[in-house]
């Protein structure tokens, strides 16, 4: 399998520019998520790395081969780059059934592909299928039909367009489990765009973090949600309990206990993110010692500095059940101004709107950047 690599690439519509001098490289049999919101560039860059986009300025290269370089001209067809590509409306043929739009796509249709293809198809639990048109399989079964025609012709890169953005939840990890056994056991080089984190986190040996036309992160995915290089990165996971304030003697304190800060200069202002799935409660009302959250999780109280360090005590005021976890609103009636933080804990904990709790942190999922 092949690499892919993409040099110093800018692009823009109108004058507008979209994505702006990035560079990406893809290892052989390697699979890595691009992770941004919706408008950040990369569907732009997808289509500019597959040839459907005439390459503006850059290069890129599939292996060792140059596909596109600006200052050339060279502009190889997209269907003689070696580039799979999965669009995110699947794009099947609708006059085909399921077993010839995966057949259009090889150039030879040998015993050996056949034998391919009669297998995925059982493995992606399709085989009962293969003889309906398009219009009569669900969302989940085009998805893989889809995924399979990209792979018959055996290419040497494949790219991704949110592949599971149209499935329902119980369907879409199903299917992401599906994809990412099969692209590890064709080996075949990946890039995957998206804009939900929990599929970059599941699916992507790295994740690049794009935002307004640029790479602000490059990482595997316990270093993206743990090691976030800015604020925009650990907003992508949803939700954030955030704080502001000064640095003070290499601490901040906050409604939580204080905390020491490192790399940043006493002075400077700080905004203070935490996730709520880092914040543990305890009701007043239960007994000393007791913890709502696993016991096999090794959760410590905030990290304190000096006497004023101790946590405040919270107001809850309201809680909600999400299933597996427990979503619980509460403030802190210290600070001059109303905040509503929240906190998202294991389990069935439902405490009363005005129940007084503790709350205890992850400190691994709390995070520290100077004010811009």
């Amino acid at each position: 399998m092949s690499s892919l690599q993409i040099d110093n690439v800018s692009h823009e519509f109108n004058n507008v520019p979209v994505v702006q001098g990035l560079s990406i490289y893809v290892g052989a049999s390697e699979v890595v998520c691009l992770l941004g919101p919706s408008g950040c560039g990369k569907t732009t860059l997808l289509r500019v790395a597959a040839g459907l986009e005439n390459l503006q300025c850059g290069q890129i290269s599939i292996g060792e081969r140059v596909v596109a370089d600006a200052d050339t001209g060279l502009n190889v067809p997209p269907e003689k780059r070696g580039i799979g590509m999965m669009f995110q409306d699947y794009a099947l043929f609708p006059h085909l059934t399921v077993l010839n739009n995966i057949h259009f796509s090889a150039e030879t249709r040998n015993a050996q592909h056949r034998a391919w293809v009669e297998n995925e198809l059982i493995q992606m639990d399709l085989n009962h299928f293969k003889h309906r048109f398009p219009h009569t399989l669900s969302g989940g079964q085009q998805q893989r039909v889809a995924l399979l025609r990209a792979l018959a012709a055996k290419p040497k890169v494949l790219l991704l367009d949110e592949p599971f953005s149209g499935l329902d939840t119980t369907r879409r990890a199903q299917v992401r489990n599906q994809t990412l056994r099969i692209l590890k056991d064709t080996g075949v080089s990946a890039l995957i765009v998206t804009h939900d984190p929990e599929e970059a986190l599941f699916m992507a040996d790295r994740i690049l973090v794009m935002n307004n036309g640029r790479i602000i992160q490059n990482g595997t995915p316990l270093e993206i949600y743990f090691e976030p290089s800015e604020s925009f990165v650990v907003s992508l996971f949803g939700p954030i309990n955030q704080l502001t304030g000064v640095v003070s003697d290499s601490s901040i304190i906050t409604p939580f206990g204080n905390f020491g800060v490192q790399k940043i200069p006493d002075g400077e202002a700080v905004e203070i993110l935490i996730r709520p799935e880092a914040i543990s409660l305890v009701s007043k009302e239960t007994q000393p010692g007791a913890r709502i959250f696993d016991a096999t999780q090794k959760f410590t109280p905030m990290l304190t500095v000096g006497e004023s360090s101790e946590p405040d005590t919270f107001e809850v005021i309201a809680s909600r059940p999400l299933g597996a976890n427990s979503l619980i609103s509460f403030i802190a009636p210290t600070l001059k101004k109303t905040v509503v933080f929240e906190a998202r804990v294991p389990g069935i904990f439902l405490p009363n709107p005005g129940t007084k709790v503790n709350a205890y942190v992850d400190p691994k999922k709390v995070h520290i950047f100077k004010l811009r």
